[in-house]
């Protein structure tokens, strides 16, 4: 569990690094890469939470 939630802080500090980056550069690459980002940290966490519900189900 110590693993999954040192991973999920990594992504939520690239997203915050990365719209900031936005914020103060107005490239539009950071902003994509932010938005990817929190897309494949979305997924990763709804996968996370299915499998703690399947280990509860069965």
């Amino acid at each position: 569990m110590l693993i999954f939630r040192w991973l999920a802080m990594m992504f939520a500090l690239g997203i915050i690094v990365s719209f900031a980056l936005y914020a103060g550069t107005g490239q539009e690459r950071f902003k994509r890469f932010g938005l990817l980002a929190l897309k494949w940290a979305v997924l990763a966490g709804l996968g996370f939470f299915a499998v703690l519900i399947l280990e509860r189900l069965a």
